[in-house]
């Protein structure tokens, strides 16, 4: 039986529309059903064209066991980015801010109002090495939320002023210290057999490439054309 999504015209919500998970598209019905329950919203963003977006869906949301614990915790949001390029955008801020990293498919955990609190990107379908396995990750949040509710609509709070606020900053007006700092953390995080920026999955980062073009005429970054030209190449290699 088709979800609601079955409705839309998106390719890539029309993807979901066989899923056992009860999306919705982003829009008030949504919003409105989180409020009157008081229930948290769990909001997937993706695009059809995304690799690991198609393999969360085969994993976790064609998953009829995974799937009951979003239907029974959470109002199950499903969003095309490529759609809905605002919301992606303000969401993908708040990832940021939380794991200093964003990308896609982007999992975000949020109050009946809307406000994130906790998010990701890929989630495996059981945990493994280093990684929390969704299920877990969505008990984790629904205990929470039960019990440490304050803590999260604090934490929600503070993560929406700071999306609020955010702005691409004017690098010849941010503090030559803070440059080099940044610097510095990009080439600590550095892959340097395979490119990119920490361990898998990996993602896209154009702020993170833009930043190293940008101060790769400077004395103290040497090393920053060298990071993105093998990132790029890494890129352009795996097609």
């Amino acid at each position: 039986m088709s979800n609601r999504l079955a409705h839309e015209s998106s390719p890539y919500l029309l993807q979901h529309k066989d899923n056992p998970v009860d999306w919705y598209p982003w829009g008030s019905e949504a919003l409105d059903r989180a409020k009157q329950e008081d229930r948290p919203i769990l909001l997937s963003v993706g695009y059809a064209a995304c690799h690991w977006c198609h393999v969360m869906e085969r994993e976790s949301f064609e998953n009829p066991t995974i799937a009951e614990l979003m239907n029974r915790w959470f109002v199950n949001i499903k969003v095309d980015r490529e759609e809905r390029p605002d919301i992606d955008s303000i969401y993908m801020t708040a990832l940021q801010a939380l794991a200093g990293h964003g990308g896609w498919p982007m999992t975000v955990f949020a109050t009946p109002e809307g406000k994130p609190f906790f998010a990701g990107t890929y989630y495996p379908p059981e945990d493994r090495p280093g990684h929390a396995g969704f299920p877990r990750v969505l008990a984790s949040v629904a205990e929470a939320w039960e019990h440490r509710r304050s803590d999260l609509e604090d934490q929600a709070a503070h993560l929406t002023a700071a999306v609020g606020k955010a702005v691409s900053p004017d690098l010849a007006r941010v503090e030559p210290s803070a440059l080099e700092k940044a610097y510095r953390i990009h080439l600590e995080n550095l892959d340097r057999v395979h490119g990119g920026f920490g361990g898998a999955p990996k993602f896209p980062q154009p702020p993170n490439l833009e930043f190293l073009l940008r101060v790769g005429s400077r004395e103290w970054a040497p090393e920053a054309w060298n990071a993105l030209t093998l990132t790029l190449g890494k890129m352009a290699d795996g097609g």
